[in-house]
C-alpha cells in the first residue's frame, strides 16, 4: 500500500491551467507546483499570463509556461490545447479555473436581470461551458495515455444554489443569471465525461464558495453571518483540495462534487 506521500506526488506530470492569470489558478498552480509537476498556464490576457508564469518560475524553480488563448473561440482553444499538449510531452492534469464571474466587464452581463442579453449569456457559456468540453475532446488522449489523467472543472456554489440577491443590495456587486446556470451545466459535464472517459480519466468539480477579494463591507458582512464557518474563503482554502482531486489520493474518485464552501450550502 502507497503512502500519503507517494499518493500525492505529482513529480513528472504535467498539467494545464485556464484562467492562468487570476487569483484561483494561482492557488492552483501553486499546489500543483509544490507537488513536483510542470505547467502550462492559459488565459486570454496574455502579459498577465507570462507575468503569473515567471513568478512561479522565480518562486518555485519549476518549469511553467504561459499560453495566450481566448477560450470564446473554439478553433483558437484546440490550437492552445494541443500545444500545450505538445511543449509538454503529454499531459496528466487538466483544470479548467476560466469563467465569466460576476466582475466580467462585458457589455449585458453582469447588469440587473432586464438589461442581461443574449450576446452576454452566449458568450458566458462558450468560456464556462463550452470550453471544457472543447478542452477535454482535445486532450482526451493525452489524458487517457498518462496512467493518472484527472480533470478539474471550477464550479460555484452558485452552481447548486440560487444566489440570494439580498446580499448584494446597496452595492455595486452582480450576479447574472448566466453565471449560475453555466456553472450548474458544469456539474453536468462532470457527471456525463466522467462516464465517458472512466476507467482511464477521472473528472470531478471543485466547489468554492465566496473567496474575498475586498468586496463592500456589507457584504462581506452580510455573506460571513451566511455561512457557518462565519468567514468568506481564500485562495489557501483551494490547495487542499485540489492537491485531493488533481493526485492519486482520489484515484478511485469521480464524477462528484467537492464543495468547499465553509457550509453555505448546508442551510
Amino acid at each position: 500500500m502507497k503512502s500519503l506521500v507517494q499518493l500525492q506526488d505529482l513529480s513528472g506530470r504535467r498539467a494545464l491551467v485556464t484562467g492562468g492569470a487570476g487569483h484561483i489558478a494561482l492557488a492552483v498552480a501553486e499546489s500543483l507546483l509544490e507537488l513536483g509537476a510542470a505547467l502550462t498556464l492559459l488565459d486570454q490576457d496574455v502579459e498577465a499570463c507570462r507575468s503569473q508564469a515567471e513568478d512561479l518560475v522565480a518562486r518555485f524553480g519549476r518549469d511553467v509556461a504561459s499560453l495566450g488563448c481566448d477560450l470564446g473561440d473554439e478553433a483558437a482553444t484546440r490550437q492552445a490545447a494541443g500545444e500545450a499538449v505538445r511543449s509538454m510531452g503529454g499531459l496528466d492534469i487538466l483544470v479548467h479555473c476560466a469563467a465569466y464571474v460576476g466582475t466580467t466587464d462585458v457589455p449585458g452581463w453582469a447588469v440587473p436581470f432586464g438589461e442581461q442579453t443574449i450576446e452576454a449569456w452566449d458568450a458566458g457559456q462558450r468560456v464556462n461551458v463550452t470550453a471544457p468540453f472543447v478542452l477535454v475532446q482535445e486532450t482526451r488522449t493525452a489524458l487517457e495515455a498518462s496512467g493518472h489523467g484527472s480533470v478539474v472543472l471550477f464550479s460555484s456554489i452558485y452552481g447548486l444554489v440560487a444566489p440570494d440577491m439580498r446580499l448584494y443590495e446597496g452595492t455595486s456587486m452582480a450576479n447574472p443569471t448566466g453565471f449560475g446556470v453555466s456553472k450548474a451545466g458544469l456539474l453536468g459535464l462532470t457527471r456525463y465525461l466522467a462516464t465517458e472517459l472512466a476507467p482511464r480519466v477521472r473528472v470531478n468539480a471543485l466547489i468554492p464558495g465566496g473567496v474575498w477579494r475586498d468586496q463592500p463591507a456589507e457584504f462581506v458582512e452580510r455573506y460571513t453571518d451566511r455561512t457557518p464557518m462565519a468567514r468568506m474563503a481564500t485562495e489557501e482554502d483551494i490547495k487542499g483540495a485540489i492537491a485531493y482531486l488533481a493526485s492519486d489520493l482520489s484515484a478511485y474518485v469521480t464524477g462528484q462534487n467537492l464543495v468547499v464552501d465553509g457550509g453555505w450550502t448546508v442551510w
